[in-house]
């Protein structure tokens, strides 16, 4: 078997996905350059998302349930999911495959829970080989529920879970209260997952970025790429800085560029029909020591707000979530940072929330909510990207994944004296 050193791999894209890929690919020999157009890696969409490696948040949105409360919502400025009723036809195409996808929401919950899973073995294996801080916490995630509407759903959604390898456990509200002290409120009940965890991803990615180059990984910031082409022998890369432009060469590409990945696959002649889904945080900091003590240490997931918690070292406190199909909009309206203090106020009213960061980024979603990993139409082109709001739980494993493919792909065997080359065409279902 040949080395995989004298195969020349771009990623495209310096986020979670992109770095990990960069990582996997690495250890497997090859000889690896990233691309990411800011300053530094993961300063977009994994800058500053709600913190949980959450294999308990794998149920996929495609149900029915998840379209009524979007048109229920539609006007209401505050609501966690939000659709601008403004018609695109890339909003419309990607409502329609959402809507047809609808009769796999069982399957794909499995199947995004085994990932998940497995991703967790990778990731933390990964942190503790290079030596990467993030603000790890293995205290688990606490889901809460108001009524015994949302409980019960809970539960036919934790058969699921088990079925795809996760325990979780139902809690009374006393037993709520005993995992989670500092939290106020009236509920019904709630879904206790011990093996979840949670983190700081700007401090995973960029820690894993700084692994990459001490592998020899070529990061190439600031680097606005504007075209992509390969002849399925050879790609290249176009990247432009003021009225230059500069083209490289490479054997093969993985393309990880989160929303932008579906323009650069367009380039390359295939269809991966991201939309880009906003997602609002605000990170609150905590400066005395009654806010530090009245914020949680456990993860907390609200169904009916469908916010998430993540507490982050001992000053500082992550709380995301919302959806808003809004095009490529990043603007943080005020409108939708508003709930978030709110819930915070009301769920921990110790804490002190003068101090109140906001942020909002665009997370690629796929229309059957599944991650796509593998290869393109062309034999050297390959992606990993569409990882929705579960980008940093599934990017281990998939980075692991898309790395394998591209090794198979690159396989060469010899055979009687002579070389030859075998391309598995490795197409994983996900």
């Amino acid at each position: 078997m040949t080395s995989n050193a004298v195969k020349s791999i771009a990623v495209i894209g310096g986020g979670i996905t992109g770095v990990t890929t960069a990582y996997a690919l690495a250890k497997r020999g090859f000889s690896v350059t990233l691309f990411e157009k800011n300053r530094y890696a993961a300063m977009e969409t994994s800058f500053a998302n709600g913190g949980q490696l959450s294999a308990s948040n794998a149920e996929v949105w495609m149900h029915w349930s998840t379209i009524l409360k979007g048109l229920k919502w539609m006007l209401k400025s505050d609501a966690p999911l939000l659709v601008n009723p403004m018609p695109s036809w890339h909003k419309l195409s990607w409502f329609a495959e959402f809507i047809g996808n609808i009769p796999h929401y069982r399957r794909n919950t499995i199947e995004t829970v085994r990932l998940a899973v497995a991703a967790r073995e990778h990731l933390f294996a990964w942190a503790q080989a290079e030596g990467v801080d993030f603000d790890l916490k293995k205290e688990g995630i606490l889901h809460i529920y108001r009524d015994k509407k949302g409980f019960d759903h809970a539960g036919e959604v934790s058969k699921l879970l088990a079925e795809g390898g996760l325990p979780r456990r139902a809690v009374t509200p006393a037993e709520m209260k005993a995992i989670e002290p500092t939290l106020a409120g009236t509920y019904y009940g709630g879904y206790f997952t011990e093996s979840d965890a949670t983190g700081d991803i700007h401090k995973f990615t960029s820690g894993m970025a700084a692994a990459i180059e001490r592998m020899g990984v070529n990061c190439l910031y600031e680097q606005n790429v504007v075209a992509l082409q390969s002849d399925g022998n050879k790609a290249s890369v176009t990247v432009q800085a003021g009225t230059e432009k500069s083209v490289h060469h490479f054997d093969g590409m993985v393309v990880c560029a989160g929303v932008e990945s579906r323009y650069f696959a367009s380039q390359l002649g295939d269809r991966v029909n991201i939309y880009p889904v906003k997602g609002y945080s605000i990170t609150v900091n905590l400066p005395d020591v009654p806010s530090q003590a009245a914020a949680p240490t456990v993860s907390l997931l609200d169904d009916e707000t469908k916010l998430v918690t993540s507490r982050l070292g001992v000053d500082r406190f992550r709380v995301a979530g919302t959806a808003e199909f809004n095009g490529y909009n990043k603007d943080i309206r005020a409108s939708r940072i508003r709930p978030l203090v709110d819930w915070v106020n009301q769920c921990f009213p110790g804490i002190n929330t003068r101090q109140v960061v906001p942020w909002a980024g665009l997370r690629p979603m796929l229309p059957n909510m599944m991650p796509r990993v593998g290869k393109g139409g062309l034999a050297n082109v390959f992606y990993n990207t569409g990882h929705g709001h579960l980008g940093w739980t599934l990017s281990a494993v998939t980075a692991d994944m898309v790395a394998q493919v591209v090794a198979e792909n690159y396989l060469t065997l010899t055979v009687a004296g002579s070389s030859l080359a075998m391309d598995f065409q490795t197409k994983p279902q996900y």
